[in-house]
């Protein structure tokens, strides 16, 4: 075995009870130093933070408990602007070294991107281990990821990250043994490794990516086939998605309240209110400042995203910071290549409603209602169930706008096409004749109507095309 895979093993090698163990009794301090304004570039004028402050260390906060440690302190600050050194000044230095040691923390979280320089000068001054927000996200990742591909993309992302990072600045925490992240110290893949070993097993992590994403290739190829509409879920983490997916689908994908309980995509066939099959997608939720590494490592996830017929935004009206996060995943999504405003590719689902208060529900169905874009949300409540049939009237509404709407009448003796029409189509109507006649409203995939009228000449196409489908307006009422 040579050098670099016995590198590779020792990261791949499962240790999740291991590094659950010193996680829990790993004493934690959490620090969020955020800016009162942000600069987008160099040169750009300062902009006011839109994000709330204390919303955001409860986030940090909640990722931190996403593996189980014990934060024992939390630590807001707001800066004007961060230090080069340190990230903070040297006042908030001292301040927290002194904090740290009564409470003999072992681990400090800075809800930042901290530079390697600022990270290092951070442990010599307080003399524990300190990771950033980056490094925290990715071993969350690690620790979630189930699928083959899944771990392949978060090993890839962390050894970008860990590159820049191969220092002997700290040791106390090491263990010789494998898995992502801080815990396991700067050793993780061996300190002595150097950057070309990592470089080599990130280029063979890579080739084995391109063949998943080949393979997923040829699934989507596959799904087109069937042909099934795509319908993907996105949002931002813990927003809901898999609570409305297993709602929609009745299946049983892990759904707690916890950042990122979802990693690796899920996929299932839902019925429309018509009977039209769809494939529904469940994808790994997005977060404010998302690491690079991750958002390329994962894009050959992200494509079924990208390929999608509809794309369904799952927000949580019922969080203070929804405008801000909202902002971030359709930020994702322009990256992706995605345009967020088309309002035939993407429906704004507004989740929890049955967590607000009766003014907040009423203010935000006002809101709502009365909204003057194209993209009018729609209310759910995936842990109720209140909305959803609205939500599939309205998917299937969106979906059959490309589709031809045809009415015509079978005798006895066409079962045949009968079937046909129930395995292709959509039937909308349908109506038994006591001479054993059936009369049909169908509605077809443009593709099959050539199919359709070769089997049934006399099948009257219908100048409108969209389906007689009442959305009721129930869970828009306060």
């Amino acid at each position: 075995m040579t050098e670099s895979d016995r590198i590779a093993a020792n990261v791949r090698k499962p240790t999740a009870d291991i590094e659950r163990t010193i996680a829990i009794g790993t004493q934690t301090m959490v620090v969020g130093p955020y800016a009162q304004r942000l600069r987008l570039r160099p040169g750009q004028e300062a902009r006011p933070n839109a994000r709330d402050p204390a919303a955001r260390l409860v986030e940090a906060v909640g990722l931190a408990a996403a593996i189980t440690l014990t934060v024992r302190a939390e630590r807001l600050i707001v800066l004007d602007r961060p230090t080069p050194a340190t990230y903070l000044g040297s006042g908030k230095v001292e301040e927290l070294k002194q904090q740290i040691e009564e409470l003999e923390i072992g681990l400090v979280i800075m809800d930042a991107a901290l530079s390697p320089v600022q990270q290092r000068n951070l442990e010599r001054a307080w003399q524990c281990k300190v990771i950033d927000r980056t490094g925290l996200i990715l071993e969350i990742f690690g620790r979630r990821a189930r699928t083959r591909e899944g771990r392949l993309q978060v090993e890839l992302a962390h050894l970008g990250y860990q590159k820049s990072r191969l220092v002997r600045s700290w040791t106390h925490l090491e263990r010789q043994r494998g898995g992502f992240g801080f815990l396991g110290g700067p050793g993780e893949t061996q300190i002595e490794a150097d950057r070309r070993i990592i470089l080599d097993r990130m280029v063979r992590l890579q080739r084995e990516l391109d063949g998943v994403k080949r393979t997923r290739g040829l699934h989507r190829e596959g799904r087109r086939r069937t042909p099934y509409p795509i319908i993907a879920l996105v949002g931002y983490t813990n927003a809901g998605k898999s609570t409305l997916f297993n709602r929609l689908t009745s299946a049983e994908v892990m759904a707690e309240d916890l950042l990122f309980a979802t990693l690796d995509p899920t996929a299932r066939v839902v019925r429309l209110p018509h009977g039209a099959p769809i494939i529904l997608s469940d994808t790994v939720g997005f977060i404010s400042d998302l690491p690079t590494t991750l958002v390329a490592a994962f894009r050959a996830t992200l494509e079924d995203v990208i390929e999608a017929d509809i794309v369904l935004h799952i927000r949580d009206v019922s969080h203070e910071d929804t405008e801000a996060q909202a902002q971030d995943v359709t930020a994702i999504m322009r990256d992706l290549g995605i345009d967020p405003d088309q309002p035939d590719k993407v429906i704004e689902v507004w989740n929890k409603i049955d967590q607000l208060s009766p003014e907040a529900r009423e203010q935000a169905m006002n809101r709502a209602e009365n909204a003057t874009t194209l993209l009018k949300p729609i209310a759910v409540s995936a842990l109720t169930g209140e909305g959803t049939e609205s939500l599939l009237a309205l998917i299937e509404a969106k979906l059959s706008a490309d589709r031809g709407l045809y009415q015509l009448v079978l005798t006895p003796q066409d079962g045949a096409i009968l079937a046909w029409i129930y395995r292709e189509g959509e039937v909308l109507e349908r109506r038994d004749e006591d001479n054993g006649e059936i009369s049909l409203q169908v509605r077809l995939p443009l593709e099959k109507e050539g199919l359709l009228l070769r089997r049934v000449p006399h099948a009257q196409k219908l100048s409108s095309n969209k389906p007689k489908i009442t959305i009721e307006p129930t869970s828009w009422q306060p």
